[in-house]
């Protein structure tokens, strides 16, 4: 249930990678016009093509629109529903379970732009979520409309559309409720001015947290009331988040220019398992616990197993991921912590891998890494 980019997209020309409205605007488009169903107001899309667009689908004219998102589809209906009403969305769950991924896209399919974008860390200031000054203009005329700087959340409010507000719990308490009027009353005051901007239909906010950063910045529950959550799993089945693995790095290979192809499904599959294996602390068969790392081992963290693999193989291989390619991703993936994980990875060899038939390789390649 994460991300599983599809088809390879014509980025702008110097864009390493391009925003989603820009990569997908041939299907975007292609929805807007076959869409005859109501719309929330500002919408560019009906809640049902909003939900083609980010699930995939086939239209009536042919055209396949790719999925953005494989998981449960009720789960992005409630986002989407959400979203059309006066309630915040917030998306929760662990690292990896594409919550960024799907507020982009949730945006561009909305508003037409997933760039209202305010990224939440540590050192977040309020003037982020709110509006900033250009002091150049304050210190020369004084407070004035002129000399503010709106920020995302405040265009949004201004245009109608949806901004995105990425960790919100790695946010300080005291900015994060910031956010209190701005989702009760739809209304920014501006002091300064005896001012205050108010937002126009359409305007939301799409907040994501991880689920490992509770207790950093617990949101308060003045704040909680105003969002509905929605909490996005892990993938459900091995076949599912191979195929994920297997789009996504399919995708990354061809934006990257990577001059190699993942020809061999069993190399996405073993490392999926392995993945999910160290997670679950069992084995796929129930049959041998193992010990769980101190690392996430999400879905995102075997795409990038594999794109280095892919790396690899295009760069000092023959362009065909094998074993010794994926080894050195999965050592730094499983192992954080040099004493404690390294003894679980030793273990989850010498248990699980080298009994396993066809692993040799893999085994091996391993082994040489320790």
């Amino acid at each position: 249930m994460t991300d599983p980019t599809t088809t390879s997209v014509d980025a702008p020309a110097g864009v390493l990678r391009a925003h989603a409205e820009d990569a997908y605007a041939d299907e975007l488009a292609a929805l807007a016009k076959a869409d005859d169903r109501p719309r929330p107001p500002r919408w560019r899309l009906s809640p049902w093509a909003v939900a083609t667009y980010v699930l995939g689908g086939e239209l009536g004219d042919g055209t396949v629109i790719t999925p953005k998102y494989i998981g449960q589809r009720r789960l992005v209906e409630v986002a989407i529903a959400t979203l059309a009403t006066d309630r915040a969305l917030l998306l929760l769950g662990v690292p990896g379970t594409a919550k960024t991924w799907l507020s982009e896209h949730l945006a561009a399919a909305v508003s037409g732009t997933a760039s209202l974008l305010v990224q939440g860390t540590a050192g977040t200031p309020e003037e982020s979520l709110r509006y900033g000054w250009n002091y150049a203009r304050l210190l020369q005329d004084g407070p004035s409309r002129a000399a503010l700087v709106p920020g995302p959340v405040m265009r949004a409010m201004e245009a109608g559309t949806l901004a995105r507000v990425e960790e919100l719990t790695r946010i300080p308490a005291d900015v994060q409720d910031s956010l209190i009027t701005i989702l009760s009353e739809k209304t920014l005051p501006i002091p300064e001015l005896d001012q205050e901007v108010q937002a126009r239909p359409g305007f939301n906010v799409i907040a994501t947290a991880n689920n490992r950063d509770k207790g950093v910045n617990d949101l308060s529950s003045a704040l909680r009331r105003r969002f509905n959550t929605v909490v996005l799993p892990l993938p459900d089945s091995l076949d599912e988040e191979v195929e994920i693995v297997r789009t996504r790095v399919a995708a990354l290979g061809t934006a990257l220019e990577l001059p190699a192809e993942v020809e061999a499904l069993s190399e996405i599959r073993r490392v999926v398992t392995i993945m999910r294996e160290l997670r679950s602390g069992t084995t796929e068969d129930r049959r041998t616990t193992v010990k769980s790392p101190s690392a996430t081992l999400s879905t995102a963290e075997a795409i990038s197993v594999m794109t280095n693999g892919l790396s690899l193989a295009a760069h000092f291989g023959d362009g065909r991921v094998r074993a010794e390619d994926v080894a050195a991703g999965l050592l730094g993936a499983v192992v954080k912590d040099p004493v404690q994980d390294q003894l679980v990875w030793q273990e989850y060899l010498e248990t699980v891998v080298r009994n396993r038939k066809d692993w040799h390789d893999l085994y091996r390649a391993c082994r040489e890494l320790n």
